[in-house]
């Protein structure tokens, strides 16, 4: 049973907006960092936000200022809001979950298909 189940990707035009979701079950991600991945095709998996148990937030530099990425520990949850979305944000997303200490993540989500296209 894969610990991380995302939820929320789709079809959007340029300039739209989605709102991914994802809900840990089984495991209890309070102490872990949590966030997204993404692989483009043609592209290697890529960090799109990192949340620490603290809830400092890391970036990719070409979300920034569009994608904000946030937690609620009650519900052993990560989301990720997307803004302004541009052709270039289609891929699969991933959720993921790091123990603190490590740079790769130790759990990994199926993916939700997010394709920006006019």
């Amino acid at each position: 049973q894969v610990p991380l189940m995302e939820s929320g990707g789709d079809l959007v035009q340029p300039g739209g907006s989605l709102r991914l979701s994802c809900v840990a079950s089984g495991v209890n991600f309070g102490l872990h960092d949590m966030g997204w991945y993404r692989q483009r095709a043609g592209h290697q998996r890529e960090l799109v936000a990192r949340v620490s148990n603290g809830g400092d937030i890391l970036y990719e530099d070409s979300v920034k200022g569009r994608f904000t990425a946030s937690r609620d520990k009650s519900k052993n949850a990560v989301y990720l809001q997307m803004n302004g979305l541009k052709p270039e944000d289609t891929a699969i997303y991933y959720c993921t979950a790091w123990v603190p200490t490590r740079r790769l993540p130790d759990f990994w989500g199926q993916g939700t298909q997010v394709t920006v296209s006019s």
